[in-house]
């Protein structure tokens, strides 16, 4: 998988058009309940913001593509959640692993729309609240602030992230 991803910021690098809708899908597979256990896309994006800190693309629409696309990962994972409730229980990978969503329960009771926030930071978090979110119905708009606010801090923390590591690549060259 992790090849995969290379060759994405390989690809982006050579045909920089792609970039937004590329970043996006990364993204989006990034946030989404359970895909993105199978697409952990964070370091292609890191990658690309690598690129984007070199000056091979724009700022303004990997930023923008980035966090639309986990904002909308976010946005489907709660309206899975909302729609199949306790059901999601029963699938994989939360079958395996019964506490979870209690567990994300209690997060989300606790933190509230600052749990979303919180946990667009961290990877095991990042598809699961928003789904523990709808599970328990949290307010929709108090939701969807915290999950584009979110998305566009992380967005933009990947890539500056991802700008830091290509200047100190550059500097060791």
């Amino acid at each position: 998988m992790f090849g995969a991803l290379d060759h994405a910021a390989d690809f982006v690098r050579d045909h920089s058009v792609w970039a937004p809708p590329i970043v996006f899908a990364l993204a989006f597979a990034e946030s989404l309940a359970f895909i993105s256990l199978l697409v952990p896309a964070w370091g292609a994006l890191v990658a690309i913001g690598a690129l984007v800190g070199a000056g091979t693309l724009s700022f303004w629409p990997v930023w923008i593509a980035g966090a639309l696309g986990a904002a909308c990962g976010d946005w489907l994972s709660y309206w899975i959640g909302l729609k199949l409730e306790y059901s999601v229980a029963h699938m994989w990978p939360l079958s395996r692993h019964p506490d979870l969503i209690p567990r994300g329960e209690a997060f989300v009771k606790k933190w509230g729309a600052l749990g979303v926030v919180i946990g667009r930071f961290f990877g095991p978090l990042r598809a699961a609240v928003p789904l523990v979110a709808g599970i328990f119905e949290m307010p929709f708009w108090r939701f969807q602030i915290a999950n584009f606010g979110s998305a566009f801090l992380w967005a933009a923390v990947l890539i500056a992230l991802g700008g830091g590591v290509g200047k100190v690549f550059a500097w060791i060259s």
